[in-house]
């Protein structure tokens, strides 16, 4: 019970953030997660109260989504999901922790350097890779996907529509590969359970925010839930 509640105030902080930023779900409950309890299962129950995140955002917002970019970047995240499940099963939790935080802060360098990304198609099937493989291995799916989109120079509702549109996808398909690798346990499943309700208050305390934001403190605040997450997890990975 204790840990569940841990888990519920969790999913309610990354909730929060990511309504606000247009991601950051993943970034901010798989650290926070996994130490309350292991890092695979942790992955496996971001994985599914994200869902309930993604499709509450993406059904509001769908009007400012970039519906061909999302389905050109899922054939990528398709692409790549295989591989993440291989990484997820071969890899301890120590490595596991620190890939996590790596790849969110080579992903704040592009955000902060302004790296322009181009929109054609190798290029977003190419993200969608590294991002499925990411998704399926370390539950942060986010960081290829928020650098590739900050790069295009979307606004800020363009952009968080079209990730809730991507992230609902890559979301299903990964539960789908959890459940096939048979690495869905009890305890993912209720920390799952859990956060459905809990997700609903966060976007409404988050969205409350988002509408008060302009487009250059948007870039800062992504930045800055970008920092804090890597070094989150870092930290983790280096005291584990």
């Amino acid at each position: 019970m204790t840990t569940l509640l841990v888990a519920a105030v969790i999913v309610l902080l990354a909730s929060t953030v990511h309504a606000v930023t247009g991601f950051g779900y993943a970034l901010v409950a798989t650290p926070l997660l996994a130490l309350t309890v292991d890092p695979h299962t942790a992955v496996v129950a971001t994985t599914l109260s994200a869902l309930a995140m993604t499709i509450t955002i993406g059904v509001r917002q769908r009007h400012h989504a970039e519906w061909k970019v999302a389905m050109i970047a899922m054939a990528g995240i398709l692409l790549g999901m295989p591989l993440g499940l291989w990484i997820y099963g071969a890899t301890s939790e120590r490595v596991l922790t620190a890939l996590i935080g790596v790849g969110v802060l080579g992903c704040t360098l592009m955000v902060w350097r302004r790296v322009k990304v181009p929109g054609n198609v190798p290029v977003l099937v190419g993200v969608g890779l590294l991002s499925g493989a990411l998704s399926t291995s370390t539950g942060t799916n986010g960081p290829p996907m928020v650098a590739a989109f900050q790069g295009m120079g979307y606004d800020p509702r363009k952009f968080r529509a079209t990730l809730a549109a991507v992230f609902a996808g890559t979301s299903v398909f990964s539960l789908i590969g959890f459940a096939v690798a048979g690495q869905v346990n009890s305890q993912s499943l209720w920390i799952g359970l859990v956060g459905v309700p809990v997700v609903q208050l966060g976007y409404f305390i988050g969205d409350a925010v988002f509408s008060r934001i302009d487009p250059d403190r948007f870039r800062r605040v992504v930045l800055l839930a970008l920092i804090v997450s890597a070094g989150m997890t870092l930290f983790s990975a280096l005291n584990n």
